[in-house]
């Protein structure tokens, strides 16, 4: 048998693991492989006739997760002939063919600079009856030219750069995606616009190192302007991006963040260590004292400004006296949140090969150590919000517990995660109903995904603030109104130099004999 089912087209399912990239990367698969007239598969279907991997290799157990998914799916493609395997992002631009080398059964390898090609591969795959591996050194087409099939109504990835011109030593990144390539600003406020028009209230500017935007086509000031002329954009309420680099941070950008009503008082800007001597073998171009002095003037352009960070501990080398300055760093920057990492040795990284490799156990009893001063800082600044009213963008998927608490979840206009009540009290407004905002006795069962409430903390926990009030407002958008409708939006793309692909042949009918049983 086959896995669709007689006359149907054939399914698809996108599994992504990595960063914010690979997430937008995958919508950009799923866009094209719908284009091409697979239909994605619904979570009771026995099993889609098409897996697609899109995998990282930042971390050092990539491999060993890859290849375990792959193993557990083996036997299942031997029960289901036509079934295809697909392994793309930057694991396959590193291993290439490797992988079909491991796991035979793997139908399809492309990298990160070739993603479009992905229908093509499949299909030519199938025609040969062999693996097809085309790994690209370059980019073929910008990424955004691609169909998109957007996992969110509300909230939207847009890419304004791919690959990265660093020389981080810990980092495979750039040797995957390349040297740094910018689109035209033009391109890029088409596609937010476009969305918007879809209802979409926010996006999230994207790139290895936003703020080195322009460096392509001689702008060092291009993403200033690129912030401001989003809050030119009617009907965009929310602007984000990341990640910036310390190195390229300007004045203006700060500027431009306090300046434009749309763009969020969020920062996520990557501090790695707060040691110099580890950031200089790092090769991270910027100290502690730098670092600090961003922070500073955007605290003073902008005091509610909630700035999250990246830290890794256990680099080659560090000292006790090195991860104690990283301490210091951390009480001093008083992050909203940290993502904290263990170093991890990635092969053809020049970190890999340095001397002062450091135990296991060492890594590990800095990083409970990392943990817990930055849960103590994290919890001292969310309580400073209890009492305050923040305005919440109601979200899919952000909180785990909400259908036995009740509550709803989502983003408050900082990043920061708020869990709220849904329950009303008081008097009833006829306003709810209408788009506008109202009292919080109209709010039963009218909260959606995309609307927007405001509500008042009243607790904070590490990682999150709590909001068990009735909410004091409640607005309907258009977003809201999407979800509800259970539509996504879709950006249309551009296939420049790509071939035309068509539905993949759907599987005929059964006429008798084994395919009848």
């Amino acid at each position: 048998m086959t896995t669709a089912a007689a006359g149907s087209p054939r399914t698809y399912q996108v599994r992504t693991y990595g960063c914010q990239m690979n997430v937008h990367d995958s919508e950009r698969i799923s866009g094209l492989l719908e284009a091409a007239g697979y239909v994605r598969a619904v979570e009771s279907d026995e099993q889609p006739d098409v897996v697609v991997f899109n995998t990282c290799a930042v971390r050092e157990n990539a491999d060993n997760r890859l290849y375990g998914n792959l193993g557990h799916l083996r036997p299942v493609k031997v029960k289901h002939p036509g079934m295809q395997i697909a392994v793309g992002g930057c694991l396959a631009q590193k291993d290439r063919g490797e992988i079909v080398r491991k796991a035979p059964w793997v139908d399809v390898v492309f990298g990160t600079h070739n993603i479009g090609a992905l229908p093509v591969l499949l299909e030519r795959a199938r025609h040969n009856a062999a693996a097809e591996v085309e790994i690209l050194e370059s980019l073929d087409v910008f990424p955004s030219t691609l169909p998109t099939r957007r996992e969110s109504t509300y909230a939207g990835w847009v890419s304004i750069s791919v690959g990265c011109n660093n020389t981080c030593t810990f980092c495979i990144v750039p040797s995957l995606r390349g040297k740094e390539k910018d689109r035209r600003p033009g391109d890029i406020l088409s596609e937010v616009r476009a969305l918007v028009d879809e209802g979409v209230l926010e996006v999230t500017l994207l790139g290895q190192n936003v703020n080195s935007y322009g460096v392509e086509f001689g702008d060092r000031y291009a993403f200033g302007k690129l912030l401001r002329a989003c809050g030119d954009i009617d009907g965009l309420e929310r602007v984000r991006f990341t990640s910036p680099h310390p190195k390229d941070f300007t004045d203006d950008v700060i500027a431009a963040m306090a300046e434009t009503p749309n763009v969020c008082h969020s920062l996520h800007m990557p501090l790695q260590s707060g040691s110099d001597d580890v950031l200089r073998a790092m090769r991270r171009s910027y100290r502690s004292e730098k670092y600090l002095g961003i922070i500073e003037k955007v605290r003073a352009a902008m005091p509610d400004a909630a700035i999250t960070t990246d830290i890794i501990v256990g680099f080659p080398g560090e000292t006790e006296a090195d991860f104690e300055r990283t301490l210091d760093v951390v009480r001093e920057a008083r992050f909203a949140s940290a993502f904290t990492f263990q170093y991890s040795k990635r092969p053809g990284t020049p970190a890999a090969t340095m001397d002062g490799q450091l135990p296991k156990e060492v890594v590990q009893e800095r990083y409970e150590r990392l943990i817990a001063c930055v849960e103590e800082i994290t919890w001292a600044e969310n309580r400073k919000l209890v009492g305050e009213t923040v305005e919440v963008l109601v979200a899919v998927g952000e909180g785990r517990k909400d259908e036995r608490t009740g509550r709803m979840s989502g983003r408050a206009r900082d990043g920061r995660l708020v869990h709220f009540a849904t329950s009303a009290a008081g008097p009833t407004s006829a306003l709810g109903a209408t788009g506008q905002f109202g009292g919080a006795g109209s709010l039963a069962g009218q909260i959606r995904p995309g609307d927007i409430v405001h509500t008042t903390v009243t607790y904070a926990a590490p990682h999150h603030l709590n909001a068990d009030g009735a909410p004091l407002a409640h607005r309907r958008t258009r977003a809201g109104d999407a979800a509800e409708a259970g539509r996504a939006p879709r950006t249309p793309g551009v296939l420049l130099g790509l071939p035309s692909v068509g539905a993949p042949a759907a599987v005929p009918a059964p006429t008798g004999g084994c395919a009848a049983h």
